[in-house]
């Protein structure tokens, strides 16, 4: 899906919807089905989720795969990137950690890396360097709801890509999840300080 119209989209309190509804829905159906169509087995696979917001995603995406595949169970996990990070000793206040839930060796596994938003791209730097205290995967890929285009600081490119879209610096996209209304959707801010 390329770049979104903004002016015809629908403005929130604060920011601008730039994806909801069935058309949310059908994103996230999609990209079910494309790493279904690229992962005909699951014996070797697994979904792990980057904490905090790209777990609910990959639960999401878990329910739906095993839906398409009639799977009781797909291998997934929950990664924990805080003492990862490049600006970790870097910031005035200390962040709090999550859990990482990883009860399974990553050795030989072909590993989906999931994450809400991929914006300067190192958030998933820091989620590869933690990987690697779990085994040797044979295979990463990187999935993304919201690509933001343009503003990479490193090399690092999603394989399964929601939407893309293309902001100027200063704004801030936020996928806002609903699990008890089910009314999820992707929020454009003009800047960070907008968004609640």
């Amino acid at each position: 899906m390329g770049s979104l119209p903004f002016l015809s989209l629908p403005k929130m309190k604060d920011g601008r919807s730039i994806l909801a509804g069935g058309r949310f829905d059908l994103t996230i159906s999609r990209l079910a089905h494309e790493v279904v169509e690229n992962y005909p087995n699951w014996d070797n696979a697994c979904i792990i989720g980057i904490q905090e917001s790209g777990v609910v995603l990959s639960d999401v995406l878990c329910s739906q795969i095993a839906k398409i595949t009639k799977r009781k169970r797909i291998l997934t996990g929950k990664l924990d990137i805080t003492f990862y990070r490049d600006d970790f000793r870097m910031r005035e206040v200390p962040l709090a950690a999550s859990d990482t839930e990883l009860d399974f060796s990553l050795d030989g596994m072909r590993v989906i890396l999931v994450d809400d938003v991929l914006y300067t791209g190192r958030t998933v730097q820091a989620a590869l360097a933690a990987l690697q205290d779990y085994g040797r995967p044979a295979q990463v890929e990187l999935l993304s709801l919201v690509d933001r285009r343009f503003v990479r600081h490193l090399p690092i490119e999603a394989d399964y890509v929601g939407i893309t879209v293309d902001a100027i610096n200063d704004s801030y996209v936020k996928v806002s999840w609903d699990q008890e209304a089910g009314d999820h959707s992707v929020i454009l801010y003009h800047n960070q300080s907008q968004q609640s």
